[in-house]
């Protein structure tokens, strides 16, 4: 892309008002043509890939990505095609579905600690511990499920307690060298009917469709407020959310991957250069190598 959208206007500012029937969930393209958005595309996933191996040489930050959406918002088309370029052996993707009986024995925060990535690695993952504020407030049966002191609570104190320690692990991973991009893919009803109708009479996407969707898909209003609330609360300065629009699958994919490079850009990583002795050495045996 000769240049490239700002991202401001799809970030959530620290305690703003967040409705998201006031967020778009399809702008103006940003490329016109397939051969023109497959070539951004293209010079993004070889930079990315440039870049993922400074940050492992680095060793000095990790990157987090999280992806919350609504079923068949793309999360799994944007991760493929963003991450196409990396190597796999420095990035891990997690997806995350219903808690085990180990996890359900933890803190809601407890399998996600135990993913994330270690220094010079990406991390990604598809669904997070916000499902823990957001299905889990939705479906508050599921609460009962994880014996949570004090249960759902008509007047909201589990959800605040959580947006609460979901802002302070995040503030804490961040001072201690992990950058967390978050990104909600927001999907309009519309487009997801559109989507289902398409999994439902495509017999090679057929598999995908679950009757469960249409149970979320009933709740739609629900989960708008309760993802509206999770913005509001979590999103911040050095973890902000980006409410990407995700009715055009081609300018979702050009959003994310350009919001990655800017957060890797913005490590300013440095190849590691060896002390004075370990130069000499590097002589020597440079010297041996050359004499065959």
């Amino acid at each position: 892309m000769s240049s490239s959208p700002s991202l401001d206007r799809f970030r959530v500012p620290p305690g703003s008002r967040v409705r998201l029937k006031q967020w778009p969930t399809r702008i103006e393209p940003l490329l016109k043509g397939g051969k023109a958005y497959a070539r951004a595309l293209a010079e993004h996933v070889e930079r990315l890939g440039e870049l993922q191996q400074r940050l492992h040489a680095s060793h000095s930050h990790a990157l987090l990505l999280i992806f919350q959406g609504m079923d068949t918002a793309g999360k799994d088309g944007v991760i493929r095609h963003v991450m196409s370029g990396i190597n796999p052996q420095g990035c891990q993707v997690v997806s995350f579905s219903h808690p085990s009986t180990q996890e359900l024995a933890h803190d809601f925060l407890w399998r996600g600690v135990c993913e994330l990535p270690a220094r010079g690695r990406i991390g990604v993952f598809n669904r997070s511990w916000y499902e823990e504020v957001l299905v889990v407030r939705v479906h508050p049966d599921i609460l009962r499920c994880e014996d949570v002191p004090g249960g759902p609570g008509a007047d909201g104190k589990v959800w605040r307690q959580r947006f609460r320690s979901i802002v302070e692990l995040e503030r804490h991973l961040d001072i201690n060298g992990t950058r967390i991009l978050k990104f909600f893919l927001h999907l309009s009803r519309k487009e997801q009917r559109k989507r289902l109708l398409e999994r439902i009479d495509d017999p090679d996407k057929r598999w995908k469709f679950d009757p469960a969707d249409m149970r979320e898909r009933a709740a739609w209003k629900d989960y708008m407020r309760a993802y509206g609330e999770c913005l509001e609360a979590t999103s911040t300065r050095r973890a902000p959310w980006l409410v990407i629009p995700a009715d055009d699958k081609d300018d979702a994919r050009l959003l994310v991957s350009q919001a990655v490079l800017e957060a890797l850009q913005s490590l300013r990583m440095r190849w590691p250069q060896p002390g004075p002795a370990r130069q000499r050495e590097l002589r020597q045996i440079r010297k041996q190598l050359a004499r065959g």
